[in-house]
């Protein structure tokens, strides 16, 4: 009987001591993903990862036109010398959507060594969509057309001060760059960065 209990003491160490090993001994690490895998997942996540922002202006035909070579006054120089004595004003409401640009994205641009991805830094990419159910003109003597082309020029105008808005392009780039971070590491890298160019020229 002492002999067998002995025994069963001796089991229970043996058991004890191996679970112990396996929970000490590092697990073996999933394999990371190559660069096509990591391209794949990235456009995945930025088409996610967007800025948008509502804006609108104020567009006044008459009287005199905001000084021309700024954003708005090319719109007010374009109706003053379009139309005859053109009238009234226009409250133009717009949404821009920022998001990196990542068309150009691909494996051979992308370089995993070890538990470091580097890749090329992609351009922002900005959309904007006029919102016509709120856009109000008011007291206008410009017909269908001339307030398709006004509107079409407002666009521009929105999409020119939102790509020179370097604070807000920041914001844009900061919020995409933080997504890939996010997802890169939740794969199992251990560093990403991001570089100007070609991110296999700037690794040699």
């Amino acid at each position: 009987m002492r002999r067998l209990v002995l025994l069963v003491l001796f089991g229970l160490a043996i058991g004890v001591g191996l679970g112990l090993a396996l929970k000490l001994l590092p697990g073996r690490a999933a394999p990371l993903p190559d660069p096509p895998a990591v391209v794949m997942r990235v456009r995945e996540v930025a088409r996610l990862e967007a800025l948008d922002v509502a804006l609108y202006k104020k567009v006044t035909f008459a009287p005199e036109p905001t000084p021309a070579g700024s954003l708005w006054g090319d719109v007010a120089g374009w109706l003053r010398h379009t139309f005859d004595a053109p009238r009234g004003k226009a409250i133009v409401f717009a949404d821009a959507h920022l998001a990196l640009d990542l068309e150009r994205l691909d494996a051979s641009s992308v370089r995993v060594t070890g538990r470091t991805v580097t890749l090329p830094r992609p351009p922002l990419r900005t959309t904007i969509v006029l919102r016509p159910g709120e856009t109000e003109i008011i007291g206008s003597n410009l017909d269908s057309a001339g307030t398709a082309g006004l509107l079409e020029l407002a666009r521009r105008a929105f999409e020119r001060e939102v790509q020179s808005d370097a604070a807000l392009q920041a914001r844009a780039r900061a919020s995409g760059e933080r997504a890939i971070r996010d997802l890169l590491y939740a794969l199992g890298f251990g560093e990403v960065i991001f570089v100007e160019g070609d991110a296999r020229v700037a690794g040699s």
